[in-house]
C-alpha cells in the first residue's frame, strides 16, 4: 500500500481519539462514584467547568496547530504523551490529591491532548482527501470514522471484560490505551505533512461563512442526543431495566452497530446524496430511540433491539457530518485546524452541558446509582424521560435545522 494510500493508519488513530473521548464520558464518572464516593453533582460540574475551558483552549489549540503546520509530527508526539500518561493517572494511579481535584487535573490532561490531536487530525485529512481520487472526502471519513466507531465499541467493553480476569479492570483499561498510542503514532508517521498552498485565514473567516455557521450550529444540536444518551447509559441499564451485567454487551451492541454501518451510509450517501441520506437516519433514529420511552425492569432484549437500530443511525451522523464540513473546508479555509478547532470545541460542549444539567438534576430527584432499581420512582421516572425523550426532541431540532440548509454550495 502506497503511502497516499495509507487510510488504515487514519482508521487507527481515529480509534486511539475516539477511545479518549465518549467512552471517558462514560465510565469515569461513575469510576469516581464507585471507587471515591464523589457526588454525581460534583462530578457534573467538573465536567462542564472542563469544557469551558476549551471555549479557550480549542481555538487556541486550532491556531497552534495551523503554527506548528510544518511540525506537526512532533506536536502530535507530545500531544499524544501527554494523553497517555494523563489516561494512566486517571484510572491506574490512585489520586494523590482528593479524588474530585484529582479527577479535574488527570481529565484536563487527557481532554487538553485530545482536543489538540483532534484538531491536528482532522485538518490533515482535509490535506490528505485532497489528494483522494474521487470523493476524497467521503472516502476518508468513512476509514476514519469507522475506526472511530471500533475504538469506541473496545473502549466501552473494555473495562467491564476487563473485570473478568482482573481485579484492576480500568487500570488495565489505561495500560491498553497506551500501547494503542504508541501503534497509532507509528502507523501515522509519515503522514504529517502540510500543504504549502493552503494559507491560513483565521477564525473570523470560518465564522464569517454562513454555510460553516449552519454545519456548526447543526452539529452542535445533532451531537446533543448522543451526549445526553451516553451521559445516562450505565445509570439507563442498571435503574432503569434494572440489568446490572448488561451494560458491556449493550454498549458493545450500540457502538458495533455504528461501526457496521458506517461504510453502508456513507456508500449511500455516493449514490444518493448526503442531505436526504442524513435526514433518513435521523428520522430512523427518532423512531427507534423514542422506544425507550415504554421500558421498564427486565426488558433487555427490548432495548438490545433499540441498541442496534438507534446505534446504527449513529454510524450515518458520524460519517457524513464531519465530511461536509470538511469538505466545506477544503473551499473556504484549505489549512482547516481553525475550522476544526471550532468543530471540536462543538462536539465536546454537548458532552459537557449534558453532565453538568443532567446529573444534577437526577442527584436533586433522590437518584443513587448505588441502589440501582431501588431509586424513588420520581427518579427513575425521570431518569427515563431525561435518557430518552429529551434526545428525540432535540433530534428533531436537528431534522428541522438540516432540511433548510443548502448543501450544494459544499
Amino acid at each position: 500500500m502506497t503511502r497516499s494510500q495509507n487510510m488504515p493508519a487514519y482508521a487507527v488513530f481515529a480509534a486511539l481519539l475516539a477511545s479518549a473521548g465518549l467512552p471517558i464520558y462514560i465510565h469515569a464518572p461513575k469510576f469516581y462514584v464507585d471507587e471515591y464516593g464523589v457526588s454525581l453533582a460534583a462530578l457534573g460540574s467538573v465536567l462542564f467547568a472542563l469544557r469551558l475551558l476549551d471555549v479557550v483552549q480549542d481555538p487556541l489549540f486550532g491556531r497552534l496547530s495551523e503554527t506548528l503546520r510544518t511540525r506537526r509530527a512532533a506536536g502530535v508526539l507530545i500531544g499524544a504523551g501527554v494523553m497517555a500518561l494523563s489516561m494512566l493517572g486517571l484510572f491506574a494511579v490512585p489520586p494523590m490529591l482528593p479524588p474530585l481535584l484529582w479527577f479535574a487535573l488527570m481529565l484536563t490532561g487527557v481532554f487538553s491532548a485530545f482536543s489538540f490531536l483532534t484538531i491536528n487530525f482532522y485538518a490533515q485529512g482535509v490535506v490528505k482527501a485532497d489528494r483522494l481520487p474521487g470523493q476524497g472526502h467521503l472516502r476518508l471519513a468513512q476509514w476514519r470514522e469507522t475506526g472511530a466507531l471500533l475504538g469506541v465499541c473496545v473502549a466501552a467493553i473494555a473495562p467491564v471484560m476487563l473485570g473478568a480476569v482482573t481485579d484492576a479492570p480500568f487500570a488495565g483499561f489505561a495500560v491498553g490505551f497506551c500501547v494503542l498510542a504508541l501503534v497509532a503514532i507509528v502507523m501515522m508517521r509519515g503522514e504529517w505533512v502540510s500543504d504549502g498552498l493552503a494559507p491560513s485565514i483565521g477564525f473570523r473567516a470560518v465564522l464569517g461563512d454562513a454555510l460553516a455557521r449552519r454545519l456548526l450550529l447543526i452539529a452542535l444540536v445533532n451531537a446533543a442526543p448522543v451526549a445526553v444518551s451516553s451521559t445516562l447509559f450505565l445509570f439507563f441499564v442498571e435503574s432503569r431495566l434494572d440489568a446490572p451485567g448488561f451494560e458491556g454487551p449493550l454498549l458493545l451492541l450500540f457502538f458495533l452497530s455504528a461501526a457496521i454501518a458506517a461504510p453502508v451510509w456513507g456508500k449511500l450517501a455516493e449514490r444518493f446524496g448526503v442531505k436526504p441520506v442524513l435526514l433518513s437516519a435521523m428520522v430512523l433514529a427518532i423512531a427507534a430511540f423514542g422506544g425507550a420511552m415504554a421500558l421498564g425492569p427486565g426488558d433487555v432484549l427490548a432495548f438490545a433491539v433499540i441498541c442496534a437500530l438507534s446505534g446504527a443511525t449513529l454510524g450515518a451522523d458520524l460519517t457524513l457530518l464531519p465530511a461536509v464540513f470538511a469538505t466545506r473546508m477544503a473551499r473556504i479555509s484549505p489549512s482547516a485546524a481553525e475550522g476544526f478547532g471550532l468543530w471540536a470545541f462543538v462536539s465536546k460542549f454537548t458532552l459537557a452541558f449534558a453532565a453538568v444539567t443532567l446529573l444534577p438534576a437526577l442527584d436533586y430527584a433522590g437518584f443513587d446509582s448505588a441502589a440501582g432499581a431501588g431509586s424513588p420512582p420520581e427518579a427513575l421516572m425521570l431518569l427515563t424521560l431525561l435518557y430518552a425523550a429529551v434526545p428525540c426532541g432535540l433530534k428533531v431540532v436537528a431534522i428541522a435545522l438540516l432540511a433548510t440548509t443548502d448543501l450544494k454550495e459544499t
